[in-house]
């Protein structure tokens, strides 16, 4: 009999566990589909995302597509250096100092924008979101000390730090993106912060705290998913951000030798002093990188715009 009881409670504790994983995951199907409406609602979503969409399928298929090796030293048929040719049909949009191709180098650079956005992005939201939440929700000793350590974030200077990370460390691409994603959560912390400084006294929360739920319980299952939407915005901004301090890393020599990229095209360019008069070796990266943020601060925007009711309500 015993036995009988101990098993019947098991398979009820079993489905109560399994229940609770299915109500998870649906929460988050919500959510995820809550956030994809948000985006192409706004007429700006919708062009940042097909702006953004193309760089990604232009990324996936730039190794089939590139028409030469981006490192190789291409020679005229006299067997001399194809040095600052101008664009033509073997390289439709020339070439650079050291004979590469500019069309395969722009092409192939592409990867590394979106990397670099996307696992800076990730880290700032996973960092600034979770430090903004413990912050609002618990108050007191607990807010005031994240809260000056956040003061401190924003007391250091990026360029400098990065050459100092350089010089200590490394140049590699993920030395890079972890030093920015050490520096830029702490704007998505205080957003994150005063939102859920606003969520915490709610009658859902409240009622939620009364009938027994934990504090991880309340901050990740009944606060988090209200301000995915506020934190998936400064995400985006802080992709943008990202993208573009790599670039004007490697413009200035601080960034990867080893990964190619739109910045290490225009190092390239300016330390060769062929900035000047080869456009065709210039234009391409820099339209490049500006188009790319372009599609992500009109993802912002209409993002921001069907987010915030105060936007919406302006209009």
């Amino acid at each position: 009999m015993r036995t009988t009881r101990s098993d019947a409670s098991a398979d009820a504790i079993s489905a109560r566990t399994g229940r609770d994983r299915l109500g998870r995951l649906r929460r988050a199907g919500r959510t995820a589909r809550e956030l994809s409406r948000l985006a192409v609602a706004d007429p700006y979503g919708r062009l940042g995302v097909c702006i953004l969409g193309v760089f990604l399928i232009i990324a996936v298929i730039a190794p089939a597509i590139a028409p030469m090796d981006p490192w190789a030293n291409n020679q005229h048929p006299d067997g001399s250096l194809a040095r600052l040719d101008g664009p033509s049909w073997q390289h439709l949009l020339g070439t650079t100092y050291y004979g590469q191709d500019v069309l395969s180098q722009l092409l192939l650079g592409t990867w590394q924008t979106i990397l670099v956005g996307i696992v800076t992005a990730i880290l700032i939201g996973v960092i600034g979101t979770n430090i903004g939440l413990v912050s609002g929700y618990f108050g007191g000793i607990v807010d005031d000390i994240l809260m000056r350590i956040t003061d401190f974030f924003y007391a250091i200077p990026f360029l400098p730090f990065m050459m100092v990370m350089v010089a200590l460390v490394d140049r590699r691409l993920s030395v890079i993106i972890a030093a920015m994603a050490f520096i830029f959560w702490r704007t998505a912390a205080r957003v994150v912060r005063a939102q859920v400084l606003s969520l915490k006294t709610r009658p859902y929360v409240l009622a939620a705290r009364g009938s027994g739920a934990g504090h991880l319980r309340i901050m990740y299952v009944h606060i988090l998913p209200n301000v995915l939407p506020l934190a998936f915005l400064y995400l985006i901004f802080g992709a943008a951000w990202a993208i573009l301090t790599e670039s004007s890393l490697s413009f200035i020599g601080l960034g990867d030798p080893n990964r190619l990229s739109w910045g290490l095209m225009l190092n390239q360019a300016f330390a060769t002093g062929s900035i000047r008069y080869a456009w065709w070796w210039v234009v391409p990266p820099g339209a490049a990188l500006m188009t790319f943020l372009v599609g992500l601060y009109f993802l912002g925007r209409g993002f921001e715009e069907r987010a915030n009711p105060r936007l919406r309500a302006r209009r």
